[in-house]
């Protein structure tokens, strides 16, 4: 996969250089999240959350949890344990404003480190999640490798990510907006100028649909399957150890 970096101009590896973009959008992200989702993506989130459901986890370890809102919509199954886990300091410190003003202190906990290479021990989660992350790993089997370590046997992981829509009219609607549209606004809000040019670029290189399949089952996980939502704009992927 062709390594996708926010600054084309930094000496820094990219897991720094998105742990930097994050932490300077971080004030910004949920509002431009949101809007320019049209706020399709909590309904994405509640899908996926239906779907982990079936699993019942006791213990789940949200990855790339940014601000929170995949762990918080993942609160709502009452797991025993619920672990936030982002390598921006600044996301984690919003998420932790959040769950403090829902009153979730107890059920959320966040921690900050580095996906591919993660403080857990073996076999701690019944579940993982993870909301539009893994497209910015540095190495993105290495980071699926930590998943499949830290997963319980039978454990089940939920990613949700953005895909690339195949069809007319759909797809060039998405390329256009996508390409265009969302860059500019995003760059006039958050006042970054390549937070959002990276977005899209990311999402392009990225190996969806069943590309990503194939490196899901590479790294050693025997079932996996994907749920393609609002034409292919976003995709859930399944996959148990």
């Amino acid at each position: 996969m062709k390594q996708i970096i926010p600054y084309k101009d930094s000496e820094h590896q990219k897991k720094k250089q998105v742990e930097q973009m994050f932490d300077h959008i971080a004030p910004k992200y949920d509002f431009l999240n949101h809007v320019l989702s049209f706020g399709i993506d909590k309904l994405w989130r509640r899908k996926a959350i239906r779907i982990l459901s079936k699993y019942q986890p006791d213990t789940i370890l949200d990855v790339a949890t940014g601000t929170g809102d995949f762990a918080i919509a993942a609160s709502k199954l009452k797991p025993q344990r619920l672990v936030g886990y982002d390598l921006s300091e600044q996301m984690l410190n919003v998420g932790k404003a959040k769950i403090k003003q829902l009153g979730l202190e107890s059920m959320i906990e966040f921690q900050k480190g580095d996906s591919e290479e993660m403080p857990f021990g073996d076999k701690q989660f019944d579940a993982i999640t993870v909301a539009f992350g893994v497209r910015n790993f540095e190495n993105l089997e290495n980071g699926l490798h930590e998943f499949f370590r830290v997963l319980k046997d039978d454990g089940v992981v939920v990613i949700l990510e953005f895909s690339k829509p195949k069809y007319f009219p759909m797809k060039q609607f998405y390329f256009f907006y996508f390409l265009h549209i969302l860059p500019f606004i995003g760059r006039l809000v958050s006042k970054d100028s390549s937070a959002y040019s990276y977005l899209p670029e990311s999402v392009m290189a990225f190996p969806d649909d069943l590309k990503f399949l194939a490196i899901l089952q590479s790294v050693g996980f025997s079932k996996s399957k994907q749920n393609r939502l609002s034409f292919g704009i976003a995709t859930i992927y399944i996959a148990q150890k």
